[in-house]
């Protein structure tokens, strides 16, 4: 069974548009995007994430990151 999200497809495709524009107009290229990207995650988790649950949603964005490029 598909998992639910509680965001829309427009709003996840409205910030993708948004981050894509940003990284075009600085022509960053696809590794610098890539540390940028794992940068933000991890200060996502790090600042805005329980300490208790980290590890959990960590795992959790990884399988799901694995999936996706599978």
């Amino acid at each position: 069974m598909p998992i639910q999200s509680k965001y829309t497809n427009q709003q996840v495709e409205a910030l993708m548009v948004e981050i894509s524009q940003t990284f075009r107009a600085q022509q960053a290229p696809v590794d610098l995007e890539l540390m940028v990207l794992g940068n933000l995650v991890s200060q996502l988790l790090s600042e805005r994430v329980p300490a208790a649950q980290t590890q959990a949603l960590t795992d959790q964005f990884c399988a799901a990151l694995k999936q996706a490029v599978s």
